[in-house]
């Protein structure tokens, strides 16, 4: 499992940062190392994302939460201060409700949380109905993987950013490397495809439930950071979450995806 050590005091609370859907460990790389003076940050690369090849593993979100149980095994000793990131926040959660004894706190980065009637985004709405969809899901990624490394990171911050030039220059480039890295990956569409499907199910109305068990039994503290213009998860999700958790706290931070 590939993952990046942003370094910080070996005798700091040790914090793992999971990424979401289609990202990889460099998505923590602008805030990581304004945490590094009191923490030591490590990032994984979930299966199927990253530098993480699947290589007949399952990339859905169960199975990315037991990879990531096992990650804390090997490479942490003792709780740790977990963060996820939309779909990695999905995961973070379920492994404080399966494996408390390995969580000392969650922070929830725009997570994402069950389901809530609020009225989507247009093109998020009809972009995950695609990836849901056998055909029309292959069809999106194939012609995805017709764009240049540079085209693809372009059209994934236009879509998760408010204003993407508000992201460094570095950062940038360090998430367009990654790109030409997997560009001859032949599992890259597969992988996605079944991890997207598999966010859709576990926070859905339908099939949420054991998503919502798992939640319940979170034991440790929680905080919920949410941008107040996040077009993949609602805002209105984080304050149902909030409200159903007195004990959780929330921070809505403004003009943010």
């Amino acid at each position: 499992m590939h993952y990046l050590d942003f370094g910080g005091p070996a005798d700091g609370p040790l914090v793992v940062a999971v990424h979401g859907l289609g990202g990889s460990a460099v998505n923590w790389a602008a805030l990581a190392p304004r945490l590094t003076d009191r923490c030591r940050v490590l990032a994984p690369d979930l299966a199927g994302h990253g530098l993480t090849r699947s290589l007949g593993r399952g990339t859905a979100v169960a199975a990315n939460r037991v990879l990531l149980d096992r990650f804390l095994e090997s490479v942490t000793a003792g709780p740790v201060l977990l963060m996820g990131n939309s779909m990695g926040g999905m995961i973070a959660l379920l492994e404080a409700g399966t494996a408390p004894e390995r969580v000392a706190g969650l922070v929830l980065v725009d997570a994402a949380l069950p389901f809530v009637a609020a009225r989507p985004d247009p093109m998020v709405t009809a972009l995950f109905a695609a990836y849901a969809t056998p055909f029309l899901g292959s069809l999106l990624m194939n012609q995805r993987r017709q764009l240049s490394p540079e085209a693809l990171v372009a059209g994934t911050l236009a879509l998760c950013c408010v204003d993407p030039r508000r992201v460094p220059a570095d950062v940038v480039a360090a998430h367009v490397a990654v790109a030409r890295r997997r560009a001859g990956f032949t599992d890259v569409s597969r992988d996605f495809l079944a991890a997207a499907r598999s966010v859709v199910a576990t926070a859905g109305y339908l099939r949420g439930r054991p998503y919502r068990r798992g939640i319940r039994a979170v034991r440790a503290p929680v905080l919920l950071v949410h941008g107040d213009r996040d077009r993949l998860v609602p805002l209105a999700a984080a304050r149902a979450a909030a409200r159903r958790h007195p004990s959780w706290s929330l921070v809505v931070l403004p003009d943010v995806g």
